[in-house]
């Protein structure tokens, strides 16, 4: 009877952290601030600051020439199953696909490199977007992701784009607002040193693919002086009927990204993050892009709350960029915060 009723137990606490999983970052927070032991005049003050923080979208543009998989990458990293798509240029000139996700936009551009009339058409839908502001007459778009081919010895047509459409229209704040991404790096050098049972480069891939992300980085600075690392990676993704590959430095990509996202809208990527283990597994190793991630969203949210108090955090035992500890009390509803954020993400890696 006893045993009986701890699986009974055990049963409801499954049943209750699934519903948990299912709330949103933003509904997550509401609930613990208004569950924190704080003033009712501080929790007002947080809660205007969530409301503000909630009505926040953010904006992505990804550009590249046909075939670089720009769409496998956003099916990649987010749920796209879920998206609202629509047409976001007029589709007699270049249509760019408009995918909503909640807080998350993504404008996926057709791809170059087809006919110069047809460039000239989408070069055009895609400076046009680059012009246009949102409510608070800022640029609507907050970062525009620029994918590459690995496998491909003509890049021309994206540094050409890069120098004579992004950089001009951005301006001072290019660096800033483009992250470049180098793709299907399993097949590069014709696929002959990806190792698939590992779902990684091996070691003359790997040398391959840092030179072309050296060179790639070296062309950009030598044409605009903006100094841009390229992330080399492989959504994984293929075109239907094509062999099926993991995804492979995902998760280095998403943590560039996040850090190039304002960080008053970082939150908008949490709920809509695609959790599948594969997809974040396999990755150069070169950092703990997991921790890095983690630690970006738990800074994020104290930021975002509190104005950037200098409070420490420790989740699971570790520290969350900020030095120090935070024991309760204050900002005591902030940790099951940061532990569902980072038990949600990190499913994904378990």
């Amino acid at each position: 009877m006893d045993e009986q009723k701890v699986i009974d137990v055990e049963t409801v606490e499954h049943v209750e952290e699934a519903k948990d999983e299912a709330k949103s970052i933003y509904e997550a927070l509401e609930e613990d601030i208004m569950n924190a032991k704080l003033p009712e005049g501080e929790k007002t003050k947080l809660l205007s600051k969530l409301i503000k923080n909630r009505s926040r979208q953010v904006n992505i543009m990804l550009v590249g020439s046909t075939g670089s998989g720009k769409s496998s990458t956003i099916n990649a990293m987010f749920n796209m199953e879920v998206a609202k798509v629509g047409v976001g240029v007029d589709p007699e000139t270049a249509a760019i696909t408009k995918y909503e996700l909640e807080n998350l936009i993504i404008w996926d551009t057709p791809g170059l490199g087809d006919s110069i009339a047809k460039d000239k058409q989408i070069t055009k839908a895609i400076i046009g977007k680059l012009n246009e502001e949102d409510a608070e007459h800022k640029p609507l778009i907050d970062l525009v992701v620029v994918v590459m081919d690995a496998a491909s010895k003509d890049l021309g047509t994206s540094y050409k784009l890069i120098n004579d459409v992004l950089v001009p229209c951005l301006g001072n704040e290019a660096s800033k607002r483009i992250l470049l991404g180098i793709n299907q790096s399993d097949v590069a050098m014709k696929g002959k040193h990806w190792d698939a049972v590992k779902n990684e480069p091996d070691t003359v891939l790997l040398e391959f693919l840092k030179k072309k992300a050296a060179s790639v980085q070296a062309r950009i600075k030598e044409a605009t002086d903006l100094d841009i690392v390229p992330i080399y990676y492989c959504a994984g993704y293929k075109e239907e009927g094509g062999e099926q590959c993991k995804p492979y430095n995902l998760t280095k990509l998403l943590y560039h990204l996040l850090l190039l996202i304002p960080q008053e809208k970082r939150l908008a990527l949490v709920d809509n993050i695609r959790m599948e283990k594969d997809n974040w597994t396999h990755d150069d190793h070169e950092e703990d892009y997991m921790e890095a991630t983690e630690k970006t969203f738990g800074e994020t949210v104290l930021d975002s709350l509190w104005d950037g108090a200098e409070f420490g955090v420790e989740v699971g035992g570790k520290a969350l960029g900020i030095p120090g500890k935070l024991l309760g009390g204050l900002m005591g509803g902030t940790l099951g915060i940061l532990h569902g954020i980072f038990r949600a993400f990190g499913n994904a890696m378990e």
